[in-house]
């Protein structure tokens, strides 16, 4: 078998996987290390891959030249459990409150059911349909803040799709990630007048304002609430 019909080969695997939602094109450039412009004009039949990029790309993705020879496809109960799962992408601080994200933010992916993402209800303050919905933030040690609610090195699945300050939960209110000018902060949060207030969960800690700014909403300043914690055991 020629190289270009095993690049070929290796195309079309990695479109079928994004396509089923296990993988990005964004996803795929920041493991192998390109920018996405150059995965993307690969994958749209746009340019090939040297050698060398292709050995870059495989590897990154676990593929050997094996699995670019011909087989049997990959059975239904295969693909069904691939195709459950959506990749959600650990970000940046500073790319919080971006609605597009670029590789050089996103620091890795993980896997969340798809059915569970489905079930968490949006509730948008101002209009954030073409944002990434979902992402992740890994706890800093501000997040002492929040205990026992949280612990620093939690990962944090942020909604940013739900960033009004009515209760998700009767009676229970909402955490959110919330940017401050000395960064981002994870708090119970209450308009006031012309200010956010962020409220600890610790009362060890002292209230915090955030001032906003004319022409603003409070909705430009809060990233989203989160909607699930994950801590490493």
């Amino acid at each position: 078998m020629l190289i270009s019909e095993l690049q070929e080969r290796l195309r079309r695997m990695l479109s079928e996987r994004i396509a089923a939602g296990e993988l990005t094109g964004t996803e795929l450039a920041v493991r192998a290390g390109f920018q996405q412009a150059h995965i993307s004009n690969f994958l749209n039949q746009r340019r090939g891959l040297s050698v060398e990029a292709m050995d870059r790309v495989m590897e990154a993705m676990r593929i050997g030249v094996a699995d670019l020879l011909p087989k049997e496809p990959r059975t239904r109960a295969a693909r069904e459990t691939w195709e459950g799962f959506e990749s959600v992408p650990v970000v940046q601080p500073a790319a919080l409150l971006q609605s597009d994200l670029v590789s050089g933010e996103i620091l890795e992916f993980l896997k969340f059911k798809k059915s569970f993402l489905r079930r968490i209800r949006p509730e948008m303050a101002n209009h954030r349909e073409n944002w990434t919905r979902f992402v992740l933030v890994r706890a800093d040690k501000d997040s002492a803040a929040m205990r026992p609610r949280l612990q620093p090195g939690a990962m944090l699945l942020v909604d940013r799709h739900y960033n009004s300050l009515n209760c998700y939960r009767r009676r229970e209110p909402n955490i959110y990630v919330v940017m401050t000018s000395e960064g981002w902060k994870v708090r119970y949060a209450e308009l006031q007048g012309d200010h956010l207030t962020l409220r600890p969960e610790n009362l060890d800690f002292a209230l915090g304002y955030v001032p906003i700014a004319k022409g603003n909403t409070f909705a430009d300043y809060v990233v989203g609430r989160v909607a699930h914690v994950s801590c490493e055991i």
